[in-house]
Parts: structure tokens; sequence; C-alpha cells
């Protein structure tokens, strides 16, 4: 079995491992983009959904709820089935399920369809994301801390197109955005057809249990724990916020790309800097800090739109940084294969995290500040646990973290030679 610290072969030389990477790798990072795209897209036609089909904003927020719950869920069997399938077929599954239930989601008529169709949606997800970082990780070169630099940045720049695609196609109809999504994911399946080999299979199938025992590795439990509660407050912010701006579609797609845009920025540019500074374990209970204080800001000023504009904006920034390094400790938490990592970790942060949205919504009905006090305590929580076993981490840093200058940073992110 391969360790998670296990990396890649340096070929043709410093300088082009950082720039060069298999079209494979490409083709990934370009489905992973359309993949979170559909997370923020919903953001600018939430108040519409509910003005529309007549829901609350408890009602509403359930399509994030739905949506993640089966996606941590799910994460319990990504391993079973790649493992046995073979990484391209379970990636291409994953998206041709999503380009199904995002149609179906935008011909529903009521909001519990849409919910319904939501939880679908994130059977597709939890397929694809856990096998697309584990295949990212295991086909780039230069090692597992640039493979997580792409990814991020990935992941970044779909939550950053997302909401302002979801604006744009949300002004026509609230529909619009979840055809926009199924039409965007059937060219992911074209580019990985193209452009992705097969992925040898592993020697031996991943167990079901797997991912149970990965958790018993106290690393990959703590970071997994941290994750779990400080993505109550992300959650929180993703899926509430839009209802307390009180904004038009194309607005609030605007803020959260603006917000998604510091997130892909910092997570490429400033992590691993701020990471060599500082430490990953410090860097990180550093940015939850942030975080939470931000969260905290915005309840004291819920009533303030400029606040609220800001504070969502900003916040991407905190975020950027802590998951570029908390992605990377978790590939390097457990000696168990990264696929199984990915599967654990994510089922604890999806899965605990599923009821941050419906309860943001629901607290938010009594009270417009209460979501973000309790998404600030939470995240509060967060820098608590990880602190409290840093020591479990603290081989992350004995070693040199990955380097960047801006110019290379640039070329992982848009694959420039």
């Amino acid at each position: 079995m391969s360790t998670l610290s296990d990396t890649r072969p340096v070929v043709d030389g410093p300088a082009r491992t950082r720039t060069k990477q298999p079209k494979s790798v490409w083709a990934v990072a370009f489905a992973s983009v359309i993949a979170f795209m559909g997370i923020g897209l919903v953001d600018p036609i939430l108040k519409p959904i509910g003005e529309q089909l007549h829901a609350s904003p408890s009602q509403v927020t359930l399509l994030f709820t739905s949506y993640m719950l089966v996606t941590g869920i799910a994460m319990l069997v990504t391993g079973v089935i790649s493992s046995r399938f073979g990484a391209k077929k379970t990636l291409l599954a994953g998206l041709a399920i999503i380009v199904v239930f995002a149609a179906l989601a935008g011909g529903s008529g009521t909001v519990s369809q849409i919910v319904g169709f939501r939880a679908g949606w994130g059977l597709g997800n939890a397929l694809f994301i856990a096998t697309a970082l584990a295949t990212i990780v295991g086909s780039a070169t230069g090692g597992t801390a640039r493979a997580i630099i792409l990814y991020e940045a990935a992941l970044g720049i779909g939550m950053a197109s997302g909401p302002l695609v979801g604006g744009f196609l949300g002004h026509f109809s609230w529909r619009a955005p979840f055809f926009g999504v199924s039409v965007l994911m059937a060219l992911a399946i074209v580019a990985l057809v193209v452009l992705l080999p097969e992925v040898p299979k592993p020697a031996k199938p991943t167990s079901i249990t797997a991912p149970f025992k990965a958790l018993t590795y106290p690393g990959l439990l703590l970071v997994s724990i941290t994750a779990l509660l400080y993505n109550y407050g992300f959650f929180t912010l993703l899926a509430y916020t839009p209802f307390p701006l009180n904004m038009g579609t194309y607005q609030i797609g605007f803020i959260f790309f603006g917000w998604g845009l510091l997130l892909a920025l910092s997570s490429v540019f400033l992590a691993p800097k701020l990471q060599r500074a500082f430490g990953t374990v410090r860097m990180m209970a550093i940015a939850l800090t942030l975080f939470a204080a931000d969260l905290a800001v915005m309840a004291i000023y819920a009533h303030h739109q400029p606040v609220l504009v800001v504070g969502t904006i900003v916040s991407g920034l905190f975020l950027g940084i802590n998951n570029t390094l908390i992605t990377e400790a978790v590939m390097e938490s457990a000696p168990v294969e990264r696929a199984t990592a990915s599967a654990a970790y994510s089922f604890v942060r999806f899965g605990g995290g599923a009821a941050a949205p419906y309860l943001a919504g629901k607290l938010g009905e009594h009270h417009m500040a209460l979501p973000f006090w309790v998404g600030a305590a939470c995240t509060a929580a967060a820098v608590g646990v990880l602190l409290s076993g840093r020591k479990l981490l603290a081989h992350m840093d004995d070693r040199a973290p990955a380097t960047h200058t801006p110019a290379e940073a640039q070329a992982i992110t848009f694959g420039e030679d």
C-alpha cells in the first residue's frame, strides 16, 4: 500500500514540473471547475425560488442540506466503486448523474422536488469529488502539495464562476441555472472521454469499511472534525447570506463571484507562502480565527447590507488559505490510500455539516443575526479542536512546504507553458 507521503518523481527538471502537467490532469481539473460551479450556482436563485414557489428560507436552504447529506454518506462507497470500476468510469458516472438530476431540478414544480433532485445530484458529486482529488494527486507531476494547489485552484475558479453564471442565467428564470449545469457537465464528460486515459485499478479493491478504519488514525480524525465544525460556518455563509442581503440575482452573483475569486487567489498564491512563514497548523488556526471573527462582525451588523457584502467577499480570503492547507493535511495525516483518506474526511465534513443550511434558515426566520453567531461559534470551536491536537500534525512542517512564485502559480492555475 502506498502512503500518502509518496510523491511522483520530478521529470525534466524542477521548472518543468511546476508548469507541465499531463493532459489527463488538466481534463480532471477542467471537470472539477464545472463540478464546483454547481455548488455556488444556486446562491443567486435561492430567494427567487422561495418567492415563486412560496417556500420559507429554511425550506429553500434544504437544497444545500439534501445535497451535502447525500454527498457525505455516498463518500463511504466512492472508494469501493472506483477501485472496482476504475477512476475514469467513476468520474464519468458521477458527472452523468449530475447531468440528469440537474436537468430534473430545472424542470421541478415544487421545492420538495428540487430538494429531492439535489439529493441525487449529491450522489454524483460524491463519486466525482473524491475520485477527482485522488486522480489529480496521483497523476500530477511535482508532488502532492503542487497537485493540491491545482485542485484547490480548480475549486476556487468553480466557486467564483458559479454564482456569476447563476446570477446571469437566474435573471431569465430560476430554472435556467439548473439546465446550465446540466449542459456544462455534459461538456465535462466529453473532455474526460477524450483526454483522460484509463487509470490502472488498485491491485486490491477497497473495502467498504476502509473509510471508517481510516478515521481511527488520530490525525485524520482531528482534521475531519475541524472541517465539520468550520463547514458549519462556511455553509451558513453560502446558503443563508442571500436572504439578509435581499438583493437581485445579478447583485448576489457578483458578490459571491468576488468571494470565490478571493478564495481562488488565496488558495493558490497566499497559502503556500503563509504555510512556509507560519507553519501549517498555526496558519490554519489563524485563517479560521479570522473567519470566525468575520462571521461575528456580520452577526453584529446583520441589518447593514454593506457590512454583509464586504464580510462575504473577505471571507473568501480566509477560506481559500484554510482549504489548501487542510486538504494537504488530509493527504498527509494517515498512511492510507489517498482516495480513502479523501472519502473518510469528506464523509465527516459533508455529512456533519449538512444540518448547517437548514438550521441557519430556521434560525434566521426568528432572528436575522443568529445564524451568523452560531456559525462563528462553530468555527471558533474548530480552532480549539485543531490546536488541541496540533502535535498530531507536527510532521507537516518537518519538510519544506511547496513553494510557488506568482508566475508559477498562475501557470498552475491556467495551464500556461
